[in-house]
């Protein structure tokens, strides 16, 4: 039994007062009259509750309005845009001919009552990461690769790198396959285009850093280092770290699902067509609605703090092959020493100062060779050969 039918039957049938019914159920009065005027018209209709739903809402979104939010979605997955509801606003911000924009989240409920959405109430808040953002464009940029298949068939590698503050697309390029001098060529002339910034960060790659791994620096860590930029590397296996430029993958995939490229050529030239629009067109929500190149410029540009990375020093143990010689790898490069086929087998220890090497036999401590590498050479050419003497031990 409803609470309508309940003082509606103390009153009718009981002949209690309103004033009293009202206040033993703790009612106010005026309700109990409205009811006892919705009986004496509607008969045991008046039990039942009536919509709260106000009689007029000039405020509606209009069928026309909800139809055009209907078709924005549409054409922007279309097209390979994002397509959310805080785009679709922006959009329709943009018209003048719209004078009432409905608000985000009227937008998002017209989605989800269209069937567009699907709603993730199990899906981790934004609000409960821990987020990092550079206070300054050229803070700090992060860089990484991902894969591609071309429309044929054939994979590629992407590189990009964005600008951490500003979410600006620093460059993106596609190569078969992304290699340490690409990487190094990549930044240089973003360097002339956008400025150095004052760190770079990245995962462990191999492209990007040695660190992880025997086989002293990249080009990429001794190019940075001579600018002055300060290098960063994400923890391994934490993906979170480099999360901009992860996220940015995803963005740019859509844009390349939707306009399909046969060859690495095209693929090249879409890329350059997104990074186009994501720079000057695309609003970005994470930068309050502005566009990357308006959030790039709108504040001074950080710049290399000095920072000059230290002397590579270390030691390895390396076997003397059929050939004569060991292979050490500086600035993604592999160089080799020649140290005579008569020493095949011979187990040795090579003491690496930046380019100054020393190769002694490991049983014995006899300097077999020491030399200051040439990095434009592949070949180490043997020189005046070393011995016992101590004469010998000092040539180079």
């Amino acid at each position: 039994m409803s609470k309508a039918q309940l003082v509606i039957t103390a009153v009718v049938l009981e002949g209690r007062s309103k004033s009293a019914v009202a206040r033993d159920y703790g009612v106010s009065r005026q309700w109990v009259q409205q009811l006892c005027k919705r009986y004496e018209a509607e008969g045991d209709a008046a039990f039942i509750s009536r919509s709260r739903r106000p009689h007029h809402s000039p405020q509606a979104v209009t069928t026309e309005v909800e139809e055009r939010i209907v078709r924005l979605r549409k054409t922007l997955t279309k097209r390979g845009l994002d397509a959310g509801a805080d785009t679709i606003a922006s959009h329709l911000a943009t018209d003048p001919s719209l004078i009432n924009v409905p608000a985000i989240s009227t937008i998002w409920r017209i989605l989800k009552r269209r069937g567009f959405i699907t709603p993730q109430p199990h899906k981790r808040p934004r609000s409960s990461w821990k987020r990092f953002a550079a206070e300054l464009p050229n803070q700090c940029w992060q860089a990484d690769t991902t894969h591609w298949h071309l429309a044929h068939g054939g994979g590629a590698e992407i590189l990009n790198i964005i600008d951490d503050h500003s979410r600006l697309d620093i460059t993106s390029l596609a190569r078969h396959t992304i290699n340490g001098p690409d990487v190094t060529a990549a930044f240089t002339t973003a360097f002339t285009r956008w400025g150095p910034p004052a760190s770079v960060l990245t995962d462990n790659g191999a492209i990007f850093t040695a660190a992880p791994r025997r086989g002293g620096r990249t080009s990429l860590q001794i190019t940075l280092g001579e600018l002055g930029v300060r290098y960063l590397n994400s923890r391994p296996y934490h993906p979170q770290t480099c999360g901009k430029v992860e996220r940015f993958h995803q963005t740019q995939k859509r844009w390349l699902t939707a306009h399909p490229a046969t060859t690495l050529t095209q693929l090249q030239q879409r890329l350059d067509e997104f990074t186009e629009y994501y720079n000057t067109v695309r609003p970005h929500r994470a930068i309050n609605r502005t566009t990357p190149i308006q959030a790039f410029n709108a504040r001074p540009k950080a710049t290399p703090s000095g920072y000059l990375i230290p002397a590579h020093c270390r030691v390895r143990t390396d076997i003397i092959d059929a050939a004569g010689v060991i292979t050490v790898r500086y600035n993604s490069r592999l160089h080799h020493i020649g140290l005579g086929k008569r020493r095949t087998g011979t187990k040795v220890t090579v003491l690496i100062d930046d380019l100054n090497i020393r190769v002694l036999d490991r049983n014995t401590g006899q300097l077999i060779r020491k030399l200051i590498l040439d990095p434009t050479r592949d070949y180490q050419p043997r020189g005046v050969k070393c011995g016992n003497s101590p004469e010998n031990r000092d040539q180079v």
